[in-house]
């Protein structure tokens, strides 16, 4: 027998925060719906909101780190990846400043996750250029 359910939760395409309910179909997620009593979108929600499952299961979403090598993205390991980032941060930073790199979060990280983003540019890198894409 099949189970379904339906989980509460809130949209992290925007700031503005709707709420709408994930249908569940066997432990997996297979659509979306408004929340009807919501103080933010009353029932309503936008395009991307209906569509909001569908990142979950996207054959392009990335899973594991890719580094180009001879022309092409390769698969490395998390190790490599993060060494390559810090490497070039670094780099840029000596030869250019704190205030050539900028950051850009996105609204699927948790408010935790964001603060913790936010802090890292100002304390680490030294600089304020930080953004998130709610405002784009």
């Amino acid at each position: 027998m099949l189970s379904y359910e339906t989980v509460l939760t809130t949209c992290t395409y925007c700031g503005c925060g709707c709420g709408f309910l994930l249908e569940v179909l066997d432990g997996e997620v297979v659509g979306t719906l408004p929340q009807k009593d919501h103080p933010v979108n009353e029932g309503g929600l936008c395009i991307k909101g209906w569509n909001a499952h569908e990142f979950i299961h996207d054959q392009s979403r990335l899973k594991k780190p890719l580094m180009k090598k001879d022309g092409f993205l390769k698969e490395v390991s998390w190790d490599e990846a993060l060494d390559e980032v810090a490497s070039r941060l670094k780099r840029i930073k000596d030869e250019h400043g704190p205030d050539s790199i900028g950051g850009l979060t996105s609204a699927k990280c948790t408010n935790e996750e964001n603060y913790f983003f936010q802090k890292w540019m100002r304390a680490v890198v030294g600089t304020n250029n930080v953004d998130h894409c709610a405002r784009l």
